[in-house]
């Protein structure tokens, strides 16, 4: 008898779901003394798991369920059962606890599997700088997105006597699982999740928490995968809980029976994460999981060290901003591809129209080489508010067609920069295309020197960055040193809308 391989699994932080159900006849007939001590330990304890003081790193949040299966969920993530262990029982020493009763948990453990990548499980595989592996632990250690709506629920994959996940070779559910994560990313901008293993843990095989501002979203995700063969031939769920975040600050308003106003209303944070589906054997809701697209050329991206802060130290030195690691203000994701810009447009227009349902997305475009050549690429360059979210862009954006490489991969044997937010006075756009052509004819007699392409934005022909190759950081900062430099540096001042506010160390 033949015995199916498994895939490997990695597992990262515990989850528990927490289901509380108030006590209301309790709580109305309790003086006011009583109740003002139950919400202030309340907000304490929330606030606190919230700021994860109990641990050296974590997640929680805090929902009001909707409908007769709870009142209260209190989500967990951990990273190891004792600390789990410690929320539960803290919380029952709250005078709020008194009038709670649980109406439901769940045990879960964040994972992640073969099927995404097994080069990530080869000893010998050179995958722990590349963006497969940041991307990862994104899927290990997940934040928890400030989104209003929560769905959750557990399921299984069928075991029947004609459908049999387990009975599949692994190929076929590596396959499923692919054509699954396909439909999830159209979604990507609009629905989150967190996946976590239960086998062994809890009473189903995986739970399933999905986040979105509008809960449609959710609803039209689950109904639109009930098609799909992961889910119609080979799953089985439990029931569904649905939940909205609220600040602990408002628990208080909560059990008044008064409007609660969501995490967004008071620090408009929403979409933070938009991290892209995970994968494993679950497979009803997972976006971009195991088709292998996060090979080097797309993860999150470029984490300079030491050296790089040096570089930017000495370039402040110079008068030339080089900004954080990944910008000013905001954090960039460059990707190359070598596919034709009009099929890559459409395909970037549409990710974009998802991205833009996040607060956290700056701007996504398309910028083409101004002389294209047989080693022309065309660049993408998605910008957002926060590093988090740059790295989950970067999974979907990994995907596009053709993609040869990522600003940031380590290429071993050059080293590179990338002048960006080059936006032009429009009258002197000539003028800086001309100076262009002038450094790019003293670069290239530069010892050290590679490459350097002028991309423009195919939407804003004023909207222009500098990409440059070098042998060696040491002969890209010969050419920052130099008078010419500088020159250029004073030139820019007068010819574009805004200083260049970063250069990007590619």
């Amino acid at each position: 008898m033949e015995r199916r391989r498994p895939p490997q699994t990695e597992e990262g932080w515990y989850v528990l779901h927490d289901f509380r159900s108030i006590d209301w006849d309790a709580w109305r007939d309790a003086p006011d003394r009583r109740r003002s001590q139950a919400i202030e330990e309340g907000i304490d304890y929330l606030a606190s798991s919230e700021a994860v003081d109990d641990a050296d790193e974590g997640e929680s949040a805090t929902f009001a369920v909707l409908g007769h299966k709870a009142d209260l969920l209190v989500l967990h993530l951990r990273p190891t059962l004792a600390d789990i262990d410690t929320l539960e029982r803290q919380f029952e020493h709250t005078a709020l606890a008194e009038f709670t009763e649980r109406a439901d948990s769940y045990l879960s453990v964040t994972e992640v599997s073969g099927y995404m990548s097994e080069d990530y499980f080869d000893e010998d595989a050179e995958v722990e700088d590349t963006g497969l592996a940041r991307y990862i632990e994104t899927r290990l250690t997940p934040e928890i997105p400030d989104s209003e709506f929560l769905s959750f629920y557990p399921m299984d994959k069928r075991r029947g006597p004609e459908d049999n996940w387990y009975d599949l070779p692994f190929d076929e559910r590596a396959e499923h699982l692919s054509s699954h994560g396909d439909i999830g990313r159209e979604y990507a901008g609009r629905v989150t999740q967190i996946i976590s293993g239960s086998v062994g843990l809890d009473d189903f095989e995986w739970g399933v928490t999905l986040f979105a501002d509008d809960p449609t979203d959710v609803k039209e995700l689950l109904y639109e995968m009930r098609f799909d063969p992961s889910s119609s031939r080979f799953a089985e769920f439990g029931r569904f809980l649905s939940a909205r975040r609220f600040p602990p600050e408002h628990l208080g308003a909560f059990l008044a029976g008064e409007p609660v106003p969501q995490e967004g209303d008071t620090e408009s944070a929403h979409g933070e994460h938009g991290h892209s589906h995970a994968e494993s054997d679950s497979g009803d809701h997972h976006h971009g999981d195991s088709s292998g697209h996060h090979d080097g050329s797309g993860g999150p991206h470029g984490d300079e060290g030491d050296d790089d802060e040096g570089v930017r130290s000495e370039l402040e030195e110079l008068g030339v901003y080089a900004g954080q690691p990944h910008g000013e203000d905001v954090h960039a994701v460059v990707l190359y591809s070598a596919a034709d810009p009009d099929e890559l447009f459409e395909e970037v227009d549409g990710l974009r129209g998802n991205f833009d349902h996040y607060d956290t997305h700056v701007k996504t475009a398309v910028y083409e080489p101004r002389d294209g050549g047989d080693d022309a690429e065309t660049a993408i360059v998605s910008l957002w508010d926060t590093e988090r979210a740059a790295n989950t862009a970067a999974g979907f954006l990994a995907d596009l067609p053709e993609i040869v490489r990522q600003a940031g991969d380590d290429e071993g044997d050059s080293w590179g920069t990338m002048g960006m937010f080059y936006t032009v006075k429009p009258e002197h756009r000539g003028d800086f295309t001309g100076a262009f052509e002038d450094a790019a004819g003293l670069l290239a007699e530069m010892d050290g020197h590679r490459k350097t392409d002028l991309l423009i934005n195919r939407e804003d022909e004023n909207d222009m960055f500098i990409a440059s190759r070098w042998d060696s950081r040491e002969d890209a900062m010969q050419f920052f040193r130099s008078d010419a430099f500088s020159e250029a540096v004073e030139f820019g001042r007068d010819v574009l809308v805004d200083r260049p506010r970063h250069v990007f160390l590619a």
